[in-house]
């Protein structure tokens, strides 16, 4: 392989372990509903320049996604997604104008608890789940995506609470995360962000996520709606524990 296809930043052996793990988090998304987005963030942030990490995980995951969203299209409440839209292009545009380094335990915290609470509390009120709750979950969560790349757990949450079918679910996440992506491209390209460099290395990164998410559905296929449920609900408190214990370490109340 073309050495040249991989940043500097990165170098060839670190890319190809990437270019595989994009490939298996797109196939646990898929199976499991949510987390591989997460995890994929946390190894990209191992290697990749601080700088250069949100916005080329912003491109990749919406490459992605918007992969699950063709594979799994009859499957979309638009319903929801026409709620949704609105929220987003509110919440990046008022990400944009406050571009600034916000407390990250906060966002982390903030994040972990609702989606312990989506998963585990009550039930929320079924105006929750009308066009005006739809919008301001989509305005929130696209807001602080633009500051820690990681909000898919807690809209994935937030999705299942309206959804009890995993196809359904599954579907209409990944349909939202594409919008909520979406901006990202043109708010870095105005901060200053070059993503030319890293171009090829995104495509390719696109390419082995859709081979992952087609295994992942094949996967998803064999599950009842109420194992998927269960799963969910576990992959999404592992991923709130893990924030949870970021935000220790980000406030340093531990060390």
């Amino acid at each position: 392989m073309d050495l040249m296809f991989f940043p500097d930043a990165l170098g060839p052996t670190v890319g190809i372990f990437l270019l595989l793990a994009s490939a298996l988090t797109s196939m646990i998304t898929a199976t499991l509903g949510a987390g591989g987005g997460v995890l994929l963030l946390v190894l990209m942030a191992t290697w990749m320049p601080p700088a250069a990490i949100i916005p080329v995980h912003g491109m990749i995951q919406l490459g992605s996604n918007a992969g699950r969203a063709t594979l799994t299209r009859r499957h979309i409440d638009w319903s929801v997604i026409a709620a949704f839209a609105p929220g987003v292009l509110v919440g990046a545009a008022l990400g944009a104008w406050l571009l600034v380094d916000l407390p990250e335990y906060l966002w982390q915290l903030t994040i972990a608890l609702f989606v312990l609470y989506l998963c585990w509390g009550p039930k929320l009120p079924k105006a929750s789940f009308g066009k005006p709750g739809i919008f301001l979950a989509s305005s929130f969560t696209s807001f602080i995506s633009l500051f820690v790349g990681a909000t898919g757990p807690l809209v994935a949450a937030f999705i299942k609470q309206i959804h009890t079918d995993r196809f359904r679910t599954v579907a209409t996440f990944a349909t939202a995360m594409v919008l909520q992506h979406a901006p990202k491209a043109l708010v870095f390209t105005v901060a200053g962000f070059v993503f030319t460099e890293w171009l090829p290395f995104i495509l390719a990164m696109i390419a082995c996520g859709f081979a992952g998410t087609w295994i992942g559905l094949h996967l998803l296929k064999t599950m009842s709606n109420r194992w998927f449920s269960w799963v969910f609900n576990i992959a999404l408190t592992l991923l709130a524990l893990r924030l949870l214990w970021q935000a220790a370490m980000s406030s340093g109340l531990v060390s």
